[in-house]
C-alpha cells in the first residue's frame, strides 16, 4: 500500500510541475518575452488588411487578409506622405515601435507608429532594394 501511494505522490508532483511549467511564459522552450524595438521604412498597404513594413532588415508582415493582423493602430499619412498604387492603397514611409517574431518576420504589435517624410526612406540607401519610389 506504501508503494502505491509514493508512486501516485510521485505522479501528482511530475502532473504539478508539467503545468507550472506549461504556464510559465520563457518556461521549458516557449518564446521569452518579447521587446518592443523602433524599426523605419516603408510601409506598404497595396490591397485591403494586406501590409508590410519593409526596412533594412527585412519585410515584416504587418497584416493579411482572412489572417495575421498585428495589434495596435497603422500609421496615419497625410497626403504628401502617401503613393497610391491601387486606389487608395499604396505605399508612405513610416517609423514603428513594434514587437515582432524574428523567426516568421510577423509584427506582433505595434507599440506606436509615426509616418515620416517620403524623403526619407527615397535616400536611405539601405532600402533602395525594395523598389519602392
Amino acid at each position: 500500500m506504501r508503494a502505491l501511494t509514493l508512486r501516485l505522490l510521485f505522479a501528482g508532483f511530475i502532473v504539478l510541475a508539467a503545468a507550472l511549467l506549461a504556464a510559465r511564459p520563457g518556461a521549458a522552450g516557449t518564446t521569452a518575452t518579447v521587446r518592443a524595438e523602433t524599426r523605419c521604412g516603408w510601409f506598404d498597404n497595396p490591397t485591403p488588411a494586406n501590409a508590410s513594413l519593409h526596412d533594412r532588415e527585412a519585410e515584416w508582415i504587418v497584416g493579411v487578409q482572412g489572417g495575421h493582423q498585428a495589434e495596435g493602430d497603422w500609421p496615419s499619412f497625410g497626403p504628401r506622405q502617401w503613393v497610391e498604387t491601387n486606389g487608395h492603397y499604396g505605399y508612405g514611409c513610416a517609423c514603428m515601435s513594434v514587437e515582432v517574431d524574428r523567426d516568421s518576420k510577423h509584427v506582433l504589435e505595434i507599440k506606436s507608429a509615426r509616418a515620416r517624410p517620403l524623403s526619407a526612406c527615397r535616400r536611405d540607401p539601405a532600402l533602395k532594394h525594395w523598389g519602392f519610389k
